[in-house]
């Protein structure tokens, strides 16, 4: 029997902005490949010797060059199938909450960007799975607040 390999060397961010009484998911148009022209969140590589959370605030600056950031750990996960090379690729989801007076600063990965509600997220949204995830934060990030224990910080300050 042969098993199938798990591969996790990346993390994905959903980055919320509270807007007036809404709150507001940043998604930006994907400038190169993977997903060349789609909407999407942050997401990218964990580097060598660095923390998935780490990792995530890394790429929510390069991305986004926001650093007002409360970070929380979602427990849902980004995950595909790749036929090629035979393997399940996951990456954790992590939750930002950016600061009011953050400005997005976009690098060379995207062309555009917008914050939509959750219900213009979920219509721009055209990867599969990720209006799954875009849900699931809304159901327990937003619609109820989140719990204290998945703040990164909580961890840290321990």
């Amino acid at each position: 029997m042969t098993n199938l390999p798990i591969y996790c060397n990346g993390i994905a961010v959903v980055l919320l902005k509270k807007y007036e009484n809404d709150t507001l998911v940043l998604h930006m148009k994907r400038n190169t490949e993977p997903f060349h022209g789609e909407w999407c969140y942050v997401g990218g590589a964990i580097e060598e010797d660095e923390k998935a959370w780490e990792a995530a605030l890394r790429e929510v600056r390069e991305e986004t060059g926001l650093t007002d950031i409360r970070l929380y750990v979602s427990n849902t996960f980004e995950q595909y199938y790749h036929p090629k090379s035979d393997f399940i690729y996951m990456a954790p989801v992590f939750v930002g909450f950016v600061g009011e007076e953050e400005q997005v600063k976009l690098n060379e990965e995207h062309s555009d960007y917008a914050w939509f509600t959750f219900k213009e997220a979920l219509q721009q949204i055209t990867v599969p799975g990720n209006d799954c995830v875009l849900s699931f934060i809304e159901k327990h990030f937003v619609k109820v607040k989140p719990y204290t224990q998945l703040e990164v910080r909580w961890w840290l300050d321990e």
